[in-house]
């Protein structure tokens, strides 16, 4: 497998590499044993999977990483929940298909009560339904186990700092949904009550919407007659105001809060 590229792209006109897990953001990983006296305290993980033998090799292997701790184990939704709000994680591996509660609606809730723990979905699942409807439910990334154990750990540490993971298989899926949509003219809706109160404009709801159809900045320009410097100046701001570094982080971030309707 090549190395995940870390990538500030428009992931609707760049098609991911068969191979690579995508890592939205300005990477940290690289530097992270320099760095690593400015992170105050060990990355604290609470594992959920209804399946033992995956929690425990998933324990173990973090085990070997000085930056890491797990905190806490649950085996169903419910439990997920409850031992986040006994620990306060910084980051939940949640499985999707658990029994008494999904993991979709333990992400909702999760993030609902802790909007400072990070959820990474790590499943052997990559149907279209789980995807979207755990990163509509806040998820900051999506692996499946297929994925290399150094890219878990690699991951962990990518959300810790605020960006966002998906496996290529994933990525697959929201570009061919961001592509669908704009070859058949179907705008993705958003509520912009939600983003106004985000602190964004009407003019930059506008270009974030644009943004979600896939659209150049040339074509935003032209939509909405305005220069394409002026719509960079809208993306700056944009980014800025939602703490992103990229088109695609911007719509996937939009995608987790619930601005974006699919």
């Amino acid at each position: 497998m090549d190395d995940a590229a870390f990538l500030n792209i428009d992931l609707s006109l760049t098609p991911p590499q068969e191979n690579d897990i995508l890592y939205f953001g300005e990477s940290w990983t690289d530097e992270w044993e320099q760095r690593r006296e400015e992170v105050p305290t060990k990355i604290r993980v609470l594992l959920a999977d209804d399946h033992v033998v995956v929690r425990q090799g998933t324990k173990e292997l973090l085990k070997q990483e000085a930056d890491i701790t797990v905190v806490g184990e649950a085996s169903d939704g419910m439990e997920a929940v409850r031992k986040a709000m006994e620990t306060h994680p910084d980051i939940v591996i949640m499985d999707v298909r658990m029994p008494v509660m999904s993991g979709i609606e333990a992400t909702k809730q999760i993030r609902k009560m802790l909007p400072r723990t990070q959820v990474l979905a790590l499943t052997a699942y990559d149907d279209d339904e789980f995807v979207f409807s755990l990163l509509k439910a806040g998820a900051s990334g999506y692996l499946l186990k297929t994925a290399p154990l150094e890219e878990v750990v690699r991951a962990i540490r990518e959300v810790y700092v605020g960006h966002s993971v998906l496996d290529p298989a994933v990525a697959r899926k929201v570009v061919s949904l961001m592509t669908s949509d704009r070859q058949q003219g179907k705008p993705m809706e958003i509520d912009q009550e939600t983003v106004k109160n985000a602190g964004l404009t009407k003019r930059e709801m506008e270009v974030l919407r644009m943004l979600a159809e896939g659209l150049s900045n040339k074509e935003i320009a032209s939509r909405l007659y305005i220069s394409p410097r002026t719509v960079q100046t809208h993306l700056s701001n944009i980014f800025s105001k939602m703490n992103v570094s990229s088109r695609t982080e911007a719509v996937l971030k939009a995608l987790r809060e619930g601005w974006l309707e699919l």
